[in-house]
């Protein structure tokens, strides 16, 4: 992997990391505070609601001023973003924090896919995502893994310290790569800030139903997912060292994708990635609703994590080339609709969860995901057979 993608891999790494880093420490987050797991999940929707809203501001930001040296600075004001976190005195302090995080951490990971998309030709550039997604995919691992067992130790709020630091150490390497490399900083527009955003609506009439896919993709696979996590505390007795662990698992699927994801493409094509994706989205689920066995329900999440890579890599890359003269623009407007589409969900699942248990939520996610793969392939197979 280049050093340049190298080096966004780790930015995204730090992302996901620390937007799954909540899911297992929700049981102790709702003791400490005296509050519903449902009622402390809102620090999982405030982070990915900020973390949406916001793109509509650094996609143009990174139109501007260039995507790489966006992505470096707003990794250091992260650093503050996860401080506050660690300080937080109430639930609704936290919440507030994680608001503040997702507003910062939400550059990212969709800036790195513009300056991939910006970088890379269409026919190599599938590949260069899921490469770069590898970071993503760890990420999460980490965020869920190390900050169950550090809360076992040292209290739930020892992972913010962690991240705080780590923000800073990826901030100094983005700059550095800045000052070395001429790619890095190339891709700075000369539009101003106004201009930038008066692109906004171009990009959404090009990608409007992309977005609602997405959208819905967001919905219905991180919402239920910010509760794997409590149904393996509840329903096996972990605690949120074993069951943040268990999640890695998600990554693991994930990695094995990504492990084939080159030959895939070429044997399956796009619109067969998405029916094997949707299929193991919908095997997962209906697993995790229904397992007895730990063991089960680990595999299952493994499927999750596969099935997503195959299905969200292939949006990724159809978001990249929708709008290619407002890319900054359209990749900012994709990742605003997956994260409201997650904040939606986590919202209606926490509504779902306190009222009757995590079963329904993820039995729902596992019929609509199969809907939505199946509509997504129909279009892909129609856009194919369409004269150009």
């Amino acid at each position: 992997m280049r050093r340049d993608v190298l080096l966004l891999s780790l930015a995204a790494f730090a992302s996901a990391a620390s937007l799954r880093a909540t899911d297992p420490l929700l049981p102790l987050i709702a003791a400490e505070y005296g509050a519903s797991t449902g009622a402390a999940s809102a620090a999982i929707t405030a982070f990915a609601l900020s973390y949406g809203l916001l793109q509509v501001v650094y996609g143009p930001l990174g139109d501007r001023f260039g995507r790489y040296r966006t992505i470096a600075l707003a990794s250091l004001v992260s650093a503050f973003g996860s401080a506050a976190c660690a300080a937080a005195p109430g639930l609704d302090a936290l919440v507030a924090a994680r608001l503040v995080s997702g507003a910062t951490i939400g550059a990212l990971i969709p800036l790195s896919l513009a300056w991939i998309g910006d970088s890379f030709p269409y026919e190599g550039r599938q590949a260069v995502l899921a490469r770069f997604m590898i970071g993503q995919m760890l990420g999460i691992a980490f965020g869920t893994a190390i900050a169950g067992w550090l809360a076992e130790s040292f209290g739930w709020r020892a992972i913010f310290v962690v991240f705080a630091a780590l923000f800073i150490v990826i901030s100094a390497l983005l700059a550095l790569e800045l000052g070395r490399n001429p790619l890095a900083g190339r891709h700075a527009a000369a539009l101003s800030l106004a201009q930038s955003v008066r692109r906004m609506p171009r990009a959404l009439r090009s990608s409007r139903l992309l977005l609602a896919t997405v959208f819905a993709e967001g919905f219905l696979i991180f919402g239920p997912f910010a509760f794997v996590a409590l149904s393996f505390q509840q329903r096996y007795a972990f605690g949120p060292g074993l069951a943040g662990t268990l999640l890695a698992a998600y990554a693991a699927g994930g990695l094995l994708y990504a492990g084939m994801a080159r030959r895939a493409i070429a044997r399956f094509g796009e619109p067969g990635l998405v029916a094997a994706g949707g299929a193991a989205l919908a095997l997962g689920y209906a697993g995790l609703a229904v397992s007895p066995w730990p063991v089960l329900a680990t595999l299952c999440v493994a499927a999750v994590g596969s099935g997503y890579y195959m299905l969200h890599t292939t949006l990724q890359t159809k978001a990249t080339e929708v709008a290619p003269e407002d890319r900054g623009s359209a990749i900012a407007l994709f990742a605003s609709a997956l994260f409201l589409g997650q904040a939606s969900g986590v919202w209606v699942a926490a509504g779902i969860l306190d009222a009757a248990g995590v079963t329904p939520v993820f039995l729902s996610a596992a019929l609509g995901l199969a809907a939505l793969s199946l509509a997504f392939r129909m279009r892909l197979v129609s856009a194919a057979r369409a004269p150009r």
